[in-house]
Protein backbone atom coordinates (compact mmCIF):
# COMPACT_ATOMS: atom_id res chain seq x y z
CA UNK A 1 0.00 0.00 0.00
CA UNK A 2 2.58 2.54 0.70
CA UNK A 3 6.21 1.46 0.03
CA UNK A 4 9.57 3.87 0.94
CA UNK A 5 12.73 2.74 -0.27
CA UNK A 6 16.04 4.77 0.89
CA UNK A 7 14.59 8.47 0.88
CA UNK A 8 17.03 11.21 2.25
CA UNK A 9 16.04 14.67 2.81
CA UNK A 10 18.58 17.63 3.26
CA UNK A 11 17.46 21.02 4.05
CA UNK A 12 20.64 23.54 3.74
CA UNK A 13 23.27 21.70 5.49
CA UNK A 14 20.83 19.43 8.00
CA UNK A 15 20.39 16.46 7.37
CA UNK A 16 16.52 15.99 7.71
CA UNK A 17 15.32 12.59 6.85
CA UNK A 18 18.35 9.74 6.41
CA UNK A 19 17.90 6.24 4.22
CA UNK A 20 14.27 5.83 5.56
CA UNK A 21 12.64 2.73 4.28
CA UNK A 22 9.45 0.46 5.01
CA UNK A 23 6.42 -1.09 3.87
CA UNK A 24 2.78 -0.69 5.29
CA UNK A 25 0.90 -3.76 3.69
CA UNK A 26 -2.33 -2.97 5.11
CA UNK A 27 -4.79 -1.09 5.66
CA UNK A 28 -4.13 -0.57 9.75
CA UNK A 29 -4.15 2.33 11.88
CA UNK A 30 -0.15 3.64 11.89
CA UNK A 31 1.21 5.94 14.02
CA UNK A 32 4.35 8.14 13.26
CA UNK A 33 6.19 8.83 16.54
CA UNK A 34 9.39 10.59 17.85
CA UNK A 35 10.64 14.23 19.38
CA UNK A 36 10.23 17.66 17.68
CA UNK A 37 12.24 18.06 14.92
CA UNK A 38 12.71 14.12 14.37
CA UNK A 39 11.37 14.72 10.59
CA UNK A 40 7.69 13.56 11.21
CA UNK A 41 5.89 16.04 9.32
CA UNK A 42 8.56 16.55 6.80
CA UNK A 43 8.13 12.63 6.28
CA UNK A 44 4.54 12.99 5.87
CA UNK A 45 4.73 15.38 3.25
CA UNK A 46 6.41 13.29 1.19
CA UNK A 47 4.11 10.23 1.43
CA UNK A 48 1.18 13.07 0.49
CA UNK A 49 3.07 14.27 -2.79
CA UNK A 50 3.66 17.57 -1.09
CA UNK A 51 7.41 17.53 -1.63
CA UNK A 52 8.80 15.72 -4.93
CA UNK A 53 10.87 12.88 -4.34
CA UNK A 54 13.38 11.17 -7.00
CA UNK A 55 11.57 8.39 -8.71
CA UNK A 56 10.54 4.54 -6.85
CA UNK A 57 11.47 6.33 -3.86
CA UNK A 58 7.92 6.23 -2.54
CA UNK A 59 5.24 3.92 -4.49
CA UNK A 60 1.49 4.51 -3.29
CA UNK A 61 -0.62 1.15 -4.23
CA UNK A 62 2.20 -0.09 -6.36
CA UNK A 63 2.56 2.76 -8.30
CA UNK A 64 5.74 5.29 -8.45
CA UNK A 65 3.84 8.73 -6.69
CA UNK A 66 5.74 10.73 -9.45
CA UNK A 67 3.35 8.77 -11.92
CA UNK A 68 0.17 10.03 -10.59
CA UNK A 69 -1.37 13.37 -11.83
CA UNK A 70 -2.20 15.77 -8.88
CA UNK A 71 -5.82 14.79 -9.14
CA UNK A 72 -5.13 11.31 -9.26
CA UNK A 73 -3.02 11.28 -6.35
CA UNK A 74 -6.23 13.39 -4.53
CA UNK A 75 -8.74 10.13 -5.08
CA UNK A 76 -5.86 7.91 -3.10
CA UNK A 77 -4.11 10.26 -0.65
CA UNK A 78 -6.22 12.64 1.46
CA UNK A 79 -4.02 14.80 4.31
CA UNK A 80 -5.06 16.90 7.30
CA UNK A 81 -2.16 19.10 8.26
CA UNK A 82 -1.43 20.24 11.21
CA UNK A 83 -2.67 23.95 10.47
CA UNK A 84 -5.27 24.53 8.39
CA UNK A 85 -5.65 28.48 7.96
CA UNK A 86 -9.19 29.77 6.36
CA UNK A 87 -8.84 33.38 5.02
CA UNK A 88 -12.36 33.64 3.97
CA UNK A 89 -16.05 32.79 5.74
CA UNK A 90 -16.35 29.48 4.44
CA UNK A 91 -19.65 27.24 5.82
CA UNK A 92 -19.01 23.93 6.90
CA UNK A 93 -20.88 22.54 3.98
CA UNK A 94 -18.57 24.55 1.54
CA UNK A 95 -15.39 22.91 3.61
CA UNK A 96 -16.27 19.80 3.24
CA UNK A 97 -17.93 19.33 -0.47
CA UNK A 98 -13.77 21.07 -1.75
CA UNK A 99 -13.07 17.52 -1.08
CA UNK A 100 -15.16 16.49 -3.81
CA UNK A 101 -12.87 18.60 -6.62
CA UNK A 102 -10.56 15.41 -7.83
CA UNK A 103 -13.98 14.14 -9.03
CA UNK A 104 -15.08 17.20 -10.35
CA UNK A 105 -14.88 18.89 -13.80
CA UNK A 106 -13.91 22.73 -14.14
CA UNK A 107 -17.46 24.91 -13.87
CA UNK A 108 -19.78 21.68 -13.39
CA UNK A 109 -22.24 22.08 -10.32
CA UNK A 110 -22.18 19.84 -7.75
CA UNK A 111 -23.87 16.34 -8.82
CA UNK A 112 -25.83 14.39 -6.93
CA UNK A 113 -23.46 12.10 -6.10
CA UNK A 114 -21.20 14.90 -4.30
CA UNK A 115 -23.94 16.30 -1.95
CA UNK A 116 -24.44 12.77 -1.03
CA UNK A 117 -21.10 12.15 -0.08
CA UNK A 118 -20.61 15.13 1.85
CA UNK A 119 -24.01 14.03 3.95
CA UNK A 120 -22.25 11.22 4.10
CA UNK A 121 -18.60 12.33 5.54
CA UNK A 122 -20.63 14.95 8.01
CA UNK A 123 -22.47 12.54 9.63
CA UNK A 124 -20.51 10.08 10.19
CA UNK A 125 -18.23 13.13 11.91
CA UNK A 126 -21.05 14.50 13.31
CA UNK A 127 -21.01 17.65 11.54
CA UNK A 128 -24.34 17.51 9.84
CA UNK A 129 -25.93 19.96 12.06
CA UNK A 130 -23.17 22.31 11.53
CA UNK A 131 -23.30 22.59 8.20
CA UNK A 132 -24.19 26.23 7.72
CA UNK A 133 -22.01 27.66 10.06
CA UNK A 134 -19.02 29.77 9.51
CA UNK A 135 -16.09 27.43 10.16
CA UNK A 136 -14.23 30.36 12.44
CA UNK A 137 -17.21 30.26 14.76
CA UNK A 138 -16.81 26.42 15.39
CA UNK A 139 -14.88 25.06 18.38
CA UNK A 140 -11.68 23.69 17.98
CA UNK A 141 -12.88 19.86 17.95
CA UNK A 142 -15.87 21.01 15.38
CA UNK A 143 -13.41 22.75 13.06
CA UNK A 144 -10.88 19.30 13.31
CA UNK A 145 -14.15 16.86 12.34
CA UNK A 146 -15.19 19.23 9.78
CA UNK A 147 -11.94 18.73 8.43
CA UNK A 148 -11.66 15.31 8.60
CA UNK A 149 -14.64 15.15 7.45
CA UNK A 150 -13.93 17.24 4.22
CA UNK A 151 -10.66 14.47 3.77
CA UNK A 152 -13.30 11.68 3.90
CA UNK A 153 -15.05 13.46 1.43
CA UNK A 154 -12.37 12.62 -1.29
CA UNK A 155 -13.21 8.89 -0.51
CA UNK A 156 -9.26 7.68 -0.46
CA UNK A 157 -7.66 4.37 0.44
CA UNK A 158 -5.17 6.28 2.66
CA UNK A 159 -5.55 9.18 5.16
CA UNK A 160 -2.78 10.96 6.62
CA UNK A 161 -2.96 13.28 9.45
CA UNK A 162 -0.27 15.88 10.89
CA UNK A 163 -1.13 16.18 15.33
CA UNK A 164 -4.89 16.28 14.43
CA UNK A 165 -5.56 16.05 18.22
CA UNK A 166 -2.47 17.86 19.62
CA UNK A 167 -4.05 21.24 19.92
CA UNK A 168 -7.38 19.59 21.52
CA UNK A 169 -8.81 19.14 25.17
CA UNK A 170 -8.63 15.70 26.29
CA UNK A 171 -12.50 14.68 25.79
CA UNK A 172 -12.00 15.99 21.80
CA UNK A 173 -8.68 13.94 21.77
CA UNK A 174 -10.81 10.49 22.31
CA UNK A 175 -13.55 11.74 20.01
CA UNK A 176 -11.55 12.61 17.44
CA UNK A 177 -9.55 9.03 17.86
CA UNK A 178 -12.68 7.27 18.41
CA UNK A 179 -14.34 8.03 14.68
CA UNK A 180 -10.76 7.62 12.61
CA UNK A 181 -10.48 4.02 14.57
CA UNK A 182 -14.20 3.93 13.57
CA UNK A 183 -13.20 4.61 9.82
CA UNK A 184 -10.45 2.66 9.94
CA UNK A 185 -12.86 -0.36 10.82
CA UNK A 186 -15.79 0.54 8.44
CA UNK A 187 -14.24 1.84 5.47
CA UNK A 188 -10.63 -0.70 5.70
CA UNK A 189 -9.01 2.98 5.05
CA UNK A 190 -5.35 2.92 5.94
CA UNK A 191 -4.64 5.66 8.81
CA UNK A 192 -1.47 7.10 9.04
CA UNK A 193 -1.01 9.65 11.92
CA UNK A 194 1.78 11.47 13.78
CA UNK A 195 0.71 11.78 17.30
CA UNK A 196 2.85 13.27 20.46
CA UNK A 197 1.12 11.37 23.11
CA UNK A 198 2.44 8.06 23.46
CA UNK A 199 -0.44 6.69 25.47
CA UNK A 200 -3.08 7.60 22.58
CA UNK A 201 -0.77 5.78 20.34
CA UNK A 202 -0.66 2.47 22.62
CA UNK A 203 -4.67 2.83 22.84
CA UNK A 204 -5.79 3.01 19.21
CA UNK A 205 -2.63 2.27 16.82
CA UNK A 206 -1.80 -1.41 15.27
CA UNK A 207 1.84 -0.27 14.29
CA UNK A 208 4.50 2.61 14.90
CA UNK A 209 6.96 4.02 12.96
CA UNK A 210 9.81 6.02 15.31
CA UNK A 211 11.86 8.21 13.86
CA UNK A 212 15.10 9.64 16.06
CA UNK A 213 16.99 12.68 14.50
CA UNK A 214 15.57 11.68 10.86
CA UNK A 215 16.30 8.17 11.15
CA UNK A 216 14.06 5.12 11.38
CA UNK A 217 14.70 4.19 14.72
CA UNK A 218 12.04 1.46 14.98
CA UNK A 219 8.63 -0.05 12.81
CA UNK A 220 6.36 -2.84 14.24
CA UNK A 221 3.58 -3.39 16.43
CA UNK A 222 2.50 -0.91 18.89
CA UNK A 223 3.23 -3.43 21.93
CA UNK A 224 6.83 -4.02 20.64
CA UNK A 225 7.84 -0.67 20.15
CA UNK A 226 6.86 1.06 23.31
CA UNK A 227 8.87 -0.82 25.42
CA UNK A 228 10.60 0.78 28.58
CA UNK A 229 13.86 0.59 27.05
CA UNK A 230 12.36 1.98 23.27
CA UNK A 231 10.74 4.52 24.80
CA UNK A 232 14.11 5.72 26.81
CA UNK A 233 16.02 5.21 23.49
CA UNK A 234 13.87 7.07 21.06
CA UNK A 235 12.73 9.70 23.55
CA UNK A 236 15.34 10.17 25.79
CA UNK A 237 13.61 9.88 28.86
CA UNK A 238 12.82 7.11 31.92
CA UNK A 239 9.35 5.30 30.97
CA UNK A 240 8.00 2.98 33.14
CA UNK A 241 4.80 0.77 32.04
CA UNK A 242 1.81 0.10 34.40
CA UNK A 243 -0.49 -2.74 33.58
CA UNK A 244 -4.41 -2.22 34.54
CA UNK A 245 -7.92 -3.04 34.25
CA UNK A 246 -8.93 -7.00 32.98
CA UNK A 247 -8.02 -6.63 29.60
CA UNK A 248 -4.04 -6.06 30.91
CA UNK A 249 -3.98 -2.72 29.37
CA UNK A 250 -0.89 -0.92 29.71
CA UNK A 251 0.17 2.77 30.60
CA UNK A 252 3.07 4.81 30.02
CA UNK A 253 4.82 6.86 32.88
CA UNK A 254 7.49 9.75 31.45
CA UNK A 255 10.60 11.00 33.70
CA UNK A 256 13.50 12.58 32.91
CA UNK A 257 16.58 10.85 33.16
Amino acid sequence: MIEVSHLNYTAGKRKILSDISFHMKNRGFYGIVGNNGSGKTTLVRFLSGIINVPDNTIRIMGRDINSYSHKTLARHIALVPQHTGLMFDFSAHQIVLMGRMPYQKPLHADSEQDLETVRDCMTKTNTWHLRDMNVNNLSGGEFQRVIIARALAQQTPILFLDEAVSNLDIHHQIEIMDLLKRINAESETCIVMILHDLNLAMQYCDELLALKEGSLEAFGPTEEILTEENIGRIFDVKASLVRYGSEDKRHIIISRL
